[in-house]
């Protein structure tokens, strides 16, 4: 495995904390960065270490766990985050650049290759979770509302088992979905008591702005960079493997189907058992030489 070497960035109302893995031997292969959101680069690691012939890049995004993010600054939206890529692309040399962007960190790929396309090459949007292109979109939307409404309310626990129920949740969702009784944080193993924080990123602030988001469709399907869509075989029900499915129409593409579940190349970072990130490595490489 490449030696790692950590940096930071400051940018407007943040401070990024970025990866940097070189290869052993140069090579005329762009870098690779890996994105998620609200996953960190911690997530990544495994995958990093199927690609030790090429420069690979991670972060964390403004607010998650290394990086840091003012309290007094609004709540960053998608193209906010997208922003900080593009930052972290300048500073590590320049476009164009190969970008896998994993959940939230698809949506956030889409409108970086939209804004800046001369940052990248391919870009490679596993399981955007876009409710916008969803036929039980107001559903959607609504189950969302109330997770972030609950956090307030209530705080992380049970915010946090509305949102894994929403997360398990495969088909479209009834128009009354958001109404159903709360899931008991317990199930999960998460906290039941109100601990009185409120700075939690993705129950506090992309549970508000993703769900509205909407890509240049138009402008990915006519322009460049490559963009590709993927979805995984066993999420592909789910509400980002559904999005993946319909933004890839919208494209006018089919979706690459990648191995393992939603976060297929997970090596077990967080705990989780590993899913299938051997298979799921060698599928993003195929896409990215293809």
């Amino acid at each position: 495995m490449t030696d790692k070497k950590t940096f930071t960035l400051d940018v407007p109302g943040a401070v990024l904390t970025y990866d940097v893995r070189e290869p052993a031997t140069p090579t005329d292969e762009p870098p690779l960065l890996l994105i998620g959101l609200p996953m960190g680069a911690e997530g990544f690691a495994t995958l990093s270490s199927h690609f030790t012939d090429r420069t690979v890049v991670t972060y964390d995004p403004r607010g998650i766990e290394r990086s840091t993010r003012e309290t007094s600054a609004d709540l960053p939206g998608v193209p906010d985050f997208a922003d900080d890529v593009h930052r972290i692309i300048e500073t590590v040399g320049g476009g164009p650049v190969d970008l896998f962007g994993s959940s939230g960190g698809g949506v956030v790929s889409l409108d970086l290759a939209a804004r800046y396309p001369e940052d990248v090459r391919t870009v490679v949007a596993h399981e955007p979770p876009l409710p916008t292109v969803l036929p039980d979109r107001d559903a959607m939307v609504a189950a969302m509302r109330d997770i972030y409404d609950t956090y307030q309310a209530k705080g992380s626990g049970p915010a946090m088992a509305k949102f894994i129920a929403l997360v398990m949740a495969e088909g479209e969702l009834t128009a009354d979905y958001a109404e159903r009784p709360a899931p008991d944080p317990a199930m999960f193993g998460l906290p039941t008591e109100d601990d009185g924080s409120r700075d939690d990123l993705l129950l506090g602030a992309t549970i508000q702005t993703i769900p509205l988001f909407e890509a240049a469709y138009e402008t990915l399907r006519t322009g460049a960079p490559r963009v590709v869509i993927g979805v995984s075989t066993d999420s592909d029900q789910g509400m980002a493997g559904r999005s993946a499915t319909a933004a890839a129409a919208l494209l006018g593409t089919e979706p690459v189907v990648f191995p393992g579940g939603h976060g297929g190349f997970s090596g077990g970072e967080y705990g989780q058992p590993a899913d299938k990130p051997v298979e799921f490595a060698a599928k993003l490489r195929e896409v990215l030489t293809s």
